[in-house]
């Protein structure tokens, strides 16, 4: 079969995006006439390059070495012995091990973390003792506060999977730790840090203290080296939780009379509970509380620890944790040996995070009503306890508008701190330990 031949090319078999055309003009004689095709595209030159010389090639007729067998590839077994470990374990620093829970059966090693660890890096511990060793070596653990409902291990919020001995309760009832300095036969003050804080903060205070009074430190469920139970297994951080905790902790403490000190956010905790508990309360002193309805809101500082999502990541930083959530209230400099107390429980686990994270949306909802209730309190006839406020000038989380017509308007006393900011005890230790002794005198 013969195929016709037509000038015109088949529009079907050249397919094209631009539909150009060449026109191709007939000889200068003019006896052809004009034709247009479809636009070819132009062939590409293909440039041959010579072949690689090899290296060092082998002279024909050599005999070449024999290859290596390849390497078996190591066989495992399906599972590990739990005893056995790739590395030497270390032995666990006396904190670690005081807060050890019994029962061992975690989905993580102790020696590293719960998973959510920070450890490592710039900010890892040096060997031997560090500042934090010391300071736990002065301290106690107390129990107070029992569990509330059963006592299933705790799982972390993302996996569903066991947490390490961090996020998990050490028994029945939690661990406090508290540090004491004094007699036990002097007076008794209770020093109560803040939010976000540590007992740690009171380092400077408890030495002023101690030569009069039986001065005790500790640190809230959360903080510091006390228990850190996963929200919603045992403790979820609310402020009612809170309140009935520090009934139990100083019925174990302090049965009798005693003094108590507390400074930022906690303290409409702890005038919730001096309310019902007056009879026991020798004299209460408020350090920079947020007491006025400008302080219902929580610095952009400590808010965005309770942020959908990104709140997670904030809280499990140890630096914006500790670091910039205590400098960043104040004139406070932080030295290097007293961040590596603050940063530590945010190193070694994510409990302390997960703690974070739940006691800051706990206070963005109830701390407005909170403070009003303590306004209630300390402005009602009822209230009889001898009542006094220090105030750090300098603070730049807490404004001092109206706290003195506040004051003035209850007769309740007011001192001022003019170097001192949010955090009074970390900025100026031993003026505001001599403030108290001063006060607690009369």
């Amino acid at each position: 079969m013969s195929v016709p031949y037509t000038d015109k090319p088949d529009p079907q078999k050249f397919m094209f995006s631009d539909h150009a055309v060449r026109t191709v003009a007939g000889k200068a004689s003019g006896h052809e006439p004009t034709k247009s095709y479809p636009l070819l595209p132009r062939p590409r030159r293909c440039l041959r390059l010579p072949p690689k010389p090899e290296r060092n090639p082998i002279p024909h007729g050599t005999r070449q070495p024999p290859m290596a067998p390849p390497l078996a590839a190591p066989r495992f077994h399906a599972t590990l012995p739990r005893g056995l470990l790739l590395r030497p374990r270390k032995p666990l620093p006396s904190w670690r091990r005081a807060a050890r829970p019994d029962d061992q059966d975690l989905y993580v090693d102790d020696d590293i973390g719960d998973g959510f660890s920070f450890s490592g890096g710039k900010y890892a511990e040096a060997e031997g003792p560090s500042k934090a060793d010391e300071w736990f070596a002065q301290g106690r653990m107390v129990k107070a506060h029992a569990l509330y409902g059963n006592k299933e291990k705790a799982k972390d919020p993302f996996f569903g999977l066991t947490m390490g001995s961090g996020s998990q309760s050490s028994g029945d009832v939690f661990n406090w730790f508290c540090v004491e300095a004094g007699s036990s036969s002097n007076p008794t003050v209770l020093l109560i840090h803040g939010f976000p804080s540590q007992a740690y903060s009171y380092r400077n205070v408890l030495p002023v203290l101690s030569d009069k009074y039986r001065s005790i430190a500790f640190d809230w469920l959360g903080f510091g080296f006390s228990d850190k139970p996963q929200p919603k297994y045992g403790f979820d951080y609310t402020l009612d939780e809170y309140t009935s905790a520090l009934e139990s902790l100083i019925d174990a403490v302090a049965p009798d009379k005693l003094s108590i000190v507390v400074q930022g956010y906690f303290a409409p905790i702890v005038v919730k509970y001096a309310k019902d508990h007056q009879d026991k309360l020798n004299h209460l002193i408020l350090v920079n509380p947020p007491i006025t309805d400008k302080h219902a809101k929580l610095p952009s500082t400590l808010a965005c620890f309770s942020n959908f999502l990104l709140g997670e990541v904030f809280s499990q930083d140890p630096l914006r944790a500790s670091d910039k959530a205590l400098t960043s209230s104040g004139p406070y400099m932080m030295k290097e040996e007293d961040a590596t107390v603050y940063r530590r429980p945010y190193l070694v686990s994510g409990a302390s995070g997960f703690a974070l994270n739940a006691i800051t949306r706990a206070m963005g909802k109830d701390l407005k009503a909170y403070i009003e209730s303590m306004r209630s309190i300390l402005s009602s006839d009822s209230w009889n306890t001898k009542t006094t406020i220090c105030w750090g000038l300098r603070d730049r989380w807490l404004t001092y508008d109206g706290v003195e017509d506040f004051c003035d308007g209850l007769k309740h006393s007011i001192v001022q701190l003019p170097m001192a900011g949010h955090h009074a005890q970390d900025d100026r230790g031993e003026e505001l330990g001599n403030i108290i002794k001063r006060i607690l005198r009369g």
